[in-house]
């Protein structure tokens, strides 16, 4: 997928997933229409892969440009 597509969110809450989802860490979302439509995000989370989890656990965060791009390339 583009990197142009995903976005950041940062992780406020992890009630039930505390291995797969750290508090205040970032994390890389992708746009998932269908789980939106139920209140959910699609997160690479600690195992590298995606899943989805309530998007409530999440903000997204804008980041300068530069900044957005070390986190993406380092993800």
């Amino acid at each position: 997928m583009a990197r142009s597509s995903q976005y950041l969110v940062v992780c406020l809450k992890n009630d039930g997933y505390d291995a797969s989802l750290e508090r205040r860490k970032i994390y890389v979302a992708i746009p998932d229409a269908s789980a939106a439509k139920h209140g959910l995000v699609r997160v690479f989370d600690e195992s590298g892969d995606d899943y989805l989890y309530p998007s409530e656990f999440f903000a997204s965060v804008e980041l300068p440009t530069s900044v957005r791009r070390a986190v993406l390339t380092a993800a």
